[in-house]
């Protein structure tokens, strides 16, 4: 790669750092700002690869923009001509011009079929409920939960959709029908009976959201960069794109710049996403109070006011 990039220009700056790939496992994202800049990392790249016995296949690389519209510039590779997509899958999720609602959508029909293939687990009367509830979240609900940190931003809809879906496992584990008019909140505390207080699963996308934030916000790397950096022009005022970072300001209620703050510090984030992932819903898991720990929604006299 380092070849290929010796004499390419990238046009695409974020945080004062310019970005003109990303490298996976096997895998290589070209980034570019114009059309003609991308066809000319292509060729480079395709010219570098065949120096040293590599091939780029024209059948797997695929082209998508994040601008209104299509492609115009031909970029080919060995004469073939990349096809412009608007989704393709990479590591067993969908990536969209969409945002993550096509792989919330495919998350939750995967996560049906699974449960619909444990039928004779959920219907045995000699397995109890508890257990039911474990194998459901060990094989069922994991599979939705697969890479949910990476989720562009989880608007009402989807969150119902979350709720819906929770609510359909556990009407099956149940045996609960839907013509018996149960409410969710009856469902609710039947698990409760059965295993205690627990967290739906809506508070565990959100908590594993929230920890990823203070995780990349904590750290020293590429995607912190492209988390906290900005890029050169101006958002038009109508139609605006959600991005990742939207659900955290509205989760914590805080700033930008007051969450980069308290990410540092750990004791004040994990309280922080302890409370901000359980606000959807009253009555779930409390923890217990720290004797010892200020409460991050007081003020410390100790330490600036972050609020």
């Amino acid at each position: 790669m380092s070849n290929a990039l010796e004499d390419h220009v990238g046009t695409v700056n974020i945080g004062g750092r310019t970005i003109t790939n990303l490298r996976f496992a096997d895998d290589i994202d070209g980034i570019a700002g114009e059309e003609n800049e991308l066809s000319r990392l292509v060729n480079q790249l395709d010219r570098a690869s065949t120096k040293f016995g590599m091939e780029i296949s024209e059948e797997k690389t695929k082209l998508m923009t994040n601008e209104h519209g299509s492609i115009t510039t031909n970029i080919s590779v060995h004469g073939q001509n990349l096809q412009m997509v608007q989704q393709f899958k990479y590591l067993v999720a969908i990536i969209s011009d969409q945002g993550s609602k096509p792989e919330v959508l495919a998350r939750a029909a995967q996560t049906l079929t699974a449960l619909s293939k444990l039928k004779p687990i959920w219907k045995d009367k000699n397995i109890s409920v508890k257990c039911k509830v474990r194998l459901l979240r060990a094989l069922v609900l994991s599979i939705f939960l697969y890479a949910c940190e990476t989720w562009t931003r989880c608007t009402a809809e989807l969150q119902r959709r979350i709720q819906t879906l929770e609510m359909r496992c556990y009407h099956t584990i149940l045996g609960i029908s839907y013509l018996s008019h149960t409410s969710n909140d009856q469902v609710r505390t039947t698990i409760h009976q059965h295993i205690g207080l627990y967290d739906d699963l809506l508070t565990i996308v959100k908590e594993r959201k929230l920890r990823w934030y203070g995780h990349v916000t904590g750290s020293d790397g590429l995607a912190k960069t492209v988390l906290q950096g900005t890029v050169e022009g101006r958002r038009r005022r109508e139609g605006q794109r959600k991005k990742w970072s939207d659900n955290i300001k509205e989760w914590t209620k805080k700033t930008f710049v007051v969450t980069q703050a308290l990410a540092h510090d750990r004791d004040r984030w994990r309280d922080l996403v302890h409370n901000s992932s359980r606000r959807h819903k009253k009555g779930t898991r409390r923890r217990r109070p720290y004797l010892t720990r200020p409460d991050p929604t007081r003020p410390n006299p100790t330490q600036p006011n972050l609020t």
